[in-house]
């Protein structure tokens, strides 16, 4: 078995008491722990989250172009940067741990990384940790139900637009809509469209000292967080067990 090890932990969104056990084992066992930063170089949530349970230190920061959308090239070219760093760090070291907000299976830069290094350094055990994604932390701070019996879930992420969470909303079950900060008066039209508004709630900086949870119905148009994100209840009867 290869001595070198890849993990992506998921380090929740945001709230450092919702890293699992596993996770802070990880992150601790590991040799190093990158964390993804922006090519602006303030702290990014993961960074914060990981820095309350592992010594500065060990931590390495890597750029990523998280928020780039329209220049491909420019998103490309910083993979490509960012996967050569996390190959050197792994020739160098026994096991890196990449952070990451959420979970790294569920809309993650982790994805794009495991598979540049699949190809740069052959060999390497990539492995994931499960975090709490948004959806369920907002759940449980909002006490909105995410799903009932035999209800479906849909997690859209509005960076492919509103057009996308407005099928989404005209179908059953509970809608979850990520990212949709910078669209957020597009996201309220859908929902009042598709009557779907009274029960929405929406929520960003789950955990932190500037968390901010309301009611979909307040969406005014104002800017949102890009990283807000947003519950549509399934439409119920409000009889228990009633989809069973």
């Amino acid at each position: 078995m290869s001595d070198r090890r890849l993990i992506g932990v998921g380090v929740g969104p945001g709230d450092p008491e919702l890293v699992t056990v596993k996770g802070v084992n990880s992150l601790r066992a590991a040799d190093v722990v990158v964390v993804p930063v922006m090519d602006s170089g303030e702290r990014g949530r993961a960074e914060a989250t990981v820095l309350h349970y592992v010594p500065e230190e060990k931590v390495v920061r890597v750029v990523f172009a998280l928020n780039e959308r329209s220049d491909r090239a420019r998103r490309e070219a910083a993979w490509d940067a960012a996967g050569e760093r996390v190959a050197q760090l792994l020739w160098g070291h026994g096991t890196v741990a990449f952070a990451t907000i959420g979970d790294p299976n569920v809309y993650s830069t982790f994805t794009y990384l495991a598979q540049t290094i699949e190809e740069s350094v052959p060999g390497t055990v990539i492995e994931t940790v499960p975090g709490i994604t948004a959806m369920q932390d907002l759940a449980a701070r909002s006490g909105a139900v995410l799903t009932e019996g035999t209800e479906p879930l849909t997690l859209v992420p509005v960076t492919a637009g509103a057009a996308v969470l407005k099928d989404a909303l005209t179908g059953p079950g509970t809608v979850v809509a990520y990212k949709f900060g910078r669209i957020a008066e597009e996201v309220a039209a859908a929902l009042r469209e598709t009557g779907r508004i009274d029960d929405a709630v929406w929520g960003s900086a789950l955990g932190l000292p500037e968390e901010s949870i309301r009611p979909a119905a307040e969406l005014d148009g104002s800017p949102l967080p890009y990283l807000s994100t947003l519950i549509a209840p399934a439409r119920r009867d409000g009889g228990r067990g009633g989809k069973l």
